[in-house]
């Protein structure tokens, strides 16, 4: 009977865990939504063909709604200071991200991957990109949890990416596409031939990667590095692993649509690796000074739109002179 008793108020407690817990059923709500989500996608673009501007603007407008509506979700379940936890790391890890989308456009563009076979290996990379960020939002927040000077190690190390990123290189991605088709070659032959959108073939009767699944390795390892740099900085405005991974999900769904839509317009953010760094700097001096002062959350908030807005309107009148100068 003992036994018994202790399962049900397991239960209970996982499904209602009280005040400031988080309840289990809003971890199955997330994970079944991303799943459907994921589905559905995969459903929709289960025909190779080549997305158009306004399909990418369609669907990236479409992810960003939903990730508002769990934003909504989570304001009313959680209250106020989650909901803008929440925004803030959807920001910072969505702004990111686009730094994120222009290495990928390099490394396409270098690997000589078809338009119509791009969008396969960025779904199976971003899947894997999931479960990579689960388990070092996990990590991240048990060891800030459990020691304190993590936040000051977490924080310096976010102030100088933020510094590396200002100095944005125009070469960068080809460090991970070298190291990472290193590693697959180590492991297995590598085709030079496409065979559909198959990720292996049979090569002189030897099981081989064909380019594609050369690219996802290629990709994966690259989301490991920016994972690094982003997960930390998530877990700057919150440290509750639900509100982070959320965060993480909800703007990276969204990467494949925004590739497509903003791949070839980097001229057009210059100032946008200026943010990107700003960004950096400021959550891993929040994160830094943490342990002994907490900025309000919308404070924090307010400071990341400004430096987004304001990198894009520096942008927008630079790629103007910039094409004034070339007519």
């Amino acid at each position: 009977m003992s036994s018994l008793l202790f399962a049900a108020e397991a239960r209970e407690k996982f499904w209602d865990p009280g005040p400031g817990g988080i309840p289990g059923w809003t971890w199955v709500l997330l994970i079944v939504t991303i799943l459907v989500m994921l589905a559905f996608d995969l459903y929709r673009h289960r025909h190779d063909h080549e997305p158009s501007g306004n399909e990418a603007l369609r669907e990236s407008a479409g992810w960003v709604v939903c990730g508002l509506l769990f934003g909504g979700f989570v304001a009313v379940q959680f209250g106020s200071e989650a909901f803008g936890e929440y925004i803030s790391g959807y920001l910072i890890e969505k702004s990111l991200s686009i730094d994120n989308v222009f290495v990928w456009a390099i490394l396409f563009s270098s690997m000589k991957i078809p338009l119509k076979y791009q969008h396969r290996v960025l779904f199976w990379g971003i899947f894997g990109a999931l479960t990579l960020r689960f388990l070092f939002i996990l990590v991240g927040a048990t060891l800030i949890s459990r020691f304190v000077w993590v936040l000051v190690v977490f924080g310096a190390f976010l102030i100088y990416t933020g510094a590396k990123i200002i100095r944005h290189r125009d070469d960068e991605g080809e460090d991970a596409k070298t190291t990472g088709l290193g590693l697959l070659k180590r492991v297995m032959p590598v085709s030079d031939e496409f065979d559909g959108h198959k990720f292996f073939t049979i090569e002189n009767g030897v099981r081989a990667a064909t380019p594609l699944f050369a690219a996802l390795v290629v990709v994966e390892f690259t989301d490991i590095i920016f994972a690094v740099d982003s997960v930390p900085a998530v877990l700057a405005v919150s440290n509750e692993p639900y509100i982070v991974f959320a965060a993480n999900a909800f703007a990276i769904l969204g990467l494949r649509a925004m590739y497509f839509l903003l791949a070839d317009a980097r001229q057009r953010f210059h100032y946008l690796s200026h943010a990107l760094g700003g960004i950096l700097m400021f959550v891993g001096l929040k994160m830094t000074v943490s342990p002994w002062y907490h900025l309000n959350t919308y404070v924090s908030l307010a400071i990341i739109l400004a430096m987004l807005v304001g990198a894009m309107i520096f942008s927008e009148r630079k790629a103007r002179e910039l094409g004034h100068v070339h007519a």
